[in-house]
């Protein structure tokens, strides 16, 4: 279940192919120059971006389970809408959804999709509208263009899109309208008039569209309904596809249902699922060919010796029980011959003594592996009985000798002993009819009283000796054809009196009977022995065909082991670890979405603003690629120092382009609202310690790279709201006024500092930090903040000769100064 709850929450997160990728790479050791980028380039693909208008009204006036609820259904609609307009959903910002057509998976109405993507999402948010009695609505934005898409970093996996299109998709939504669509000259140009449109006049609105000479267009009518114009055309038109609307309008239940299978409240019927298919393909796999291929078909030995000898040192402590048959056997031919037989004196001396001598080896042999008791010496050459077959092999030859001796003494009957009271018959004669007169045999004719049963014993022990596992079934073959042909010679010389005798004694000596005992039993032996070499070799047969299909399932078993492991570290490797826990360790089926509210919480944005100045995509950069690809090594060397003790408390949210996204205090379940403020905001002065030492990485690495590369940081502390949201796609996010703050301190910052409010900068000012007044900053939302750079410890900013001069009372340091 476990393993089946992994799979869907990977599959769910990664696209199935990067998935695959990044599983396989897992625990690979890194030989190049630089980590490995899990990165593809897309052409024609169409790029949506929508985001909630008024959705800041909504995050205030809600608590966090409301909050969460109301997101996870619109989203939830959202995904639903993906599927059905062929969309991947790349990742959601807040209140900020957008999703791509036409990759990975190539189609040439990719544009027309996304359209109709977005029109019905401005449909949907309208019951969000009604149910929060608010005036949120939808801005969407289309642009086509070239995407890279893939994986950033080494923690927290996403999957994302870059390129200068996807950008200018992102201004096309915040250069619309509520309500509306708002699509590019580009995207237009994929519509073959299938839509009615209006000038948007973005460019007006944006800067960057302005700069690009992107013009822009409103959709006003749809002129081809859905799936007119796509390839889902002639599905519809087969029936293939009115299953999809009717599911749409019961999205809000069955995306429940969804989200409790990924959390494994649905798991039992996809894991009882599982295991009947799974048992359905074992109980049909066809061996016999297998083993054709695999086994001589005289030897029945492995043609590959290496799997001959696994075969052979099989350690199995039943092969070892399986010797218990033969002293078993033993015993009981030992009493029926005394009870029902007359006695010699070489059976009354051997069959006791032999029988006690095979229970004895048996005991030693078994008692030490199956019971686990006797000495220590006894134990460790009972295992080596078990690891080695040719030792295995002696002992089961010295107890069929031992037994083959005392069968064949037991024959003698020159001088039998017979019990007190028992009577030996004899035959006098006849009168001519069937009855016969009966008188004591003289003793020095004495012979045994039912001789036919020293056959039955033979067979038992042809039988025992069936029994025994792990053994060729040419050495049985052999042990088989010896026991006859002692026996054969036995009935026919031996014992051929005494049967002859029983015969006449039986049948009278008039009796017209056509075959005597003696050649009777042998037949018997001959036959019962042949069987048995039959089976033998059918046994063994089953056995090693049993051996390759452990040996396939263990195979498998580790490959399922492995794979097990691999998803265990990606699934924490996408969500946080104690969110990762929460979802693969749920079981209950009334289970609550997944969302929490934190009093105190700190929040770090860092990007690098002049990114956009280095990226191009020319040919010399492999369209971007290689820009990319240095910015996932610079985003990797920032997961490494999550890895580090002194950054325990510090969790990474997400990387939106160069933007580097963390929080502080999300674990921490002991919170106090009356606790000193050393001890309540410690995560956040680990988190202030997180991005000064971002910067020295930066530093670092722009030394060995030749570059320029600035981080502009904002941090930020307060109550937010955090929770799971997208059934399909479980998305963990943040939001809230602290989220927002930080977000702007970020943007309104100066590259190289870090930007805080003036309460962040009281808080840490507690833990030796210093500040430098920079004063007001319009902050979109919020008004005028003041606000404050952060400079550093003040004990490492006394050691410094730069900036010395912090100690002179006429530089501000805070608001206070």
């Amino acid at each position: 279940m476990f393993f089946c709850t992994q799979e869907r929450l990977l599959l769910s997160v990664l696209p199935k192919h990067v998935a695959a990728e990044i599983r396989e790479d897992l625990g690979a050791v890194v030989t190049g120059q630089f980590k490995k980028i899990y990165m593809s380039r897309h052409e024609n693909v169409s790029i949506l971006f929508a985001d909630i208008v008024g959705f800041t009204a909504i995050s205030s006036t809600c608590t966090a389970p409301e909050l969460v609820k109301i997101l996870n259904e619109l989203f939830a609609r959202f995904d639903k809408l993906s599927d059905k307009y062929h969309q991947l959903r790349i990742k959601i910002l807040g209140d900020c959804y957008y999703c791509i057509s036409g990759a990975p998976e190539e189609r040439p109405d990719h544009a027309v999709l996304c359209v109709h993507m977005g029109l019905s999402m401005v449909d949907a948010i309208k019951s969000v509208r009604e149910k929060t009695n608010t005036n949120v609505d939808m801005r969407v934005g289309v642009h086509t263009g070239a995407i890279l898409a893939g994986v950033m970093g080494q923690r927290q996996w996403q999957f994302d899109v870059y390129s200068r299109d996807v950008v200018l998709a992102n201004k096309m939504e915040s250069a619309g309208m509520p309500g509306r669509v708002h699509i590019s000259e580009k995207t237009l140009g994929f519509l073959k008039g299938e839509f009615e449109v209006s000038p948007g006049d973005g460019m007006s609105r944006e800067e960057a569209l302005r700069q690009a000479g992107l013009e822009t267009y409103f959709i006003t009518k749809v002129l081809k309904p859905y799936p007119m114009g796509t390839l889902d055309e002639k599905a519809e038109q087969n029936g293939k596809s009115g299953k999809e609307d009717k599911d749409s309008e019961n999205s809000d239940s069955e995306e429940q249902d969804e989200l409790s299978k990924l959390t494994g409240n649905g798991e039992k019927s996809f894991e009882e699922d599982y295991k009947a298919r799974l048992h359905e393909e074992l109980l049909g796999r066809e061996t016999k060919g297998h083993i054709r291929q695999q086994a001589n078909p005289l030897t029945l030995f492995f043609k590959e010796p290496k799997l001959e000898t696994e075969f052979r040192k099989i350690k199995d402590t039943v092969s070892l029980v399986s010797i218990s048959g033969l002293p078993a056997i033993a015993i009981f031919c030992t009493a029926a011959y005394f009870l029902v037989m007359s006695g010699s004196i070489f059976a009354i001396i051997c069959l006791p003594s032999g029988s006690l001598l095979l229970s004895i080896i048996a005991l030693i042999v078994i008692c030490p592996v199956g019971l686990e008791v006797g000495p220590s010496m006894l134990k460790r050459m009972g295992l080596k009985i078990i690891e080695k077959p040719g030792l295995r092999l002696g002992i089961i030859l010295i107890m069929v000798i031992i037994w083959c001796v005392i069968h064949v003494l037991s024959t003698d009957y020159e001088n039998t002993w017979t019990w007190p009271g028992t009577v030996s018959f004899g035959v006098v004669g006849g009168n001519g009819s069937n009855l016969t007169t009966v008188r004591p045999f003289p003793p020095a004719r004495m012979t045994h009283n039912f001789p036919q049963y020293l056959t039955y014993f033979a067979v038992l022990e042809l039988i025992g000796l069936t029994v025994l596992t792990h053994l060729s079934h040419l050495i049985k073959f052999f042990l088989t054809l010896v026991i006859a042909v002692i026996q054969g010679f036995i009935n026919l010389n031996l014992l051929q009196d005494s049967l002859d005798y029983y015969d006449d004694r039986t049948y009278g000596t008039t009796s017209d009977h056509d075959m005597s005992h003696s050649i009777t039993l042998t037949v018997i032996v001959v036959v019962v022995a042949v069987c048995l070499i039959l089976i033998n070799r059918q046994l063994e047969v089953t056995s090693r065909r049993l051996f390759l299909w452990q040996k396939e399932v263990e195979e498998q078993r580790e490959k399922v082991a492995d794979m097990r492991l691999k998803n265990e570290a990606l699934v924490y490797n996408i969500l946080p670890p104690h969110v990762a826990k929460h979802f693969l360790g749920q079981s209950k089926k009334d289970e609550e979405l997944y969302s929490k509210s934190y009093e105190a919480v700190g929040v770090l944005f860092a990007a690098m603003p002049n990114f956009s100045d280095f990226y191009t995509e020319d040919s010399v950069n492999n369209q971007g690629l290689e820009c990319l690809r240095f910015l996932n090594e610079v985003i990797s060397d920032y997961d490494a120092l999550l890895e580090q003790p002194r950054f325990k408390d510090i969790i990474k949210i997400k990387t939106i382009g160069s933007t580097y996204m963390a929080a502080s205090g999300l674990t921490d379940d002991n919170y106090n609202p009356n606790m000193p403020v050393k001890e309540k905001w410690a995560h956040l002065a680990q988190l202030t310690e997180f991005a000064l030492t971002l910067k020295e990485t930066l530093t670092n690495i722009n030394k060995e790279s030749f570059n320029n590369f600035l981080l502009r940081m904002g941090i930020n502390q307060g109550p937010i709201t955090a929770g799971v949201i997208g059934a399909r796609k479980p998305h963990y996010d943040m939001w809230g006024n602290t989220v927002n703050v930080s977000s702007r301190m970020e943007s309104t910052g100066k590259a190289g500092c870090i930007q805080v409010v003036e309460e962040t900068a009281r808080i840490l000012e507690e833990f030796d930090y210093v500040f430098e007044q920079r004063g007001l900053v319009a902050v979109k939302g919020k008004g005028n903040l003041m606000t404050y750079y952060l400079l550093g410890r003040k004990s490492d900013l006394k050691n410094s000769p730069v900036k010395s001069n912090l100690d002179d009372p006429a530089v501000p340091t805070t608001s206070s100064s």
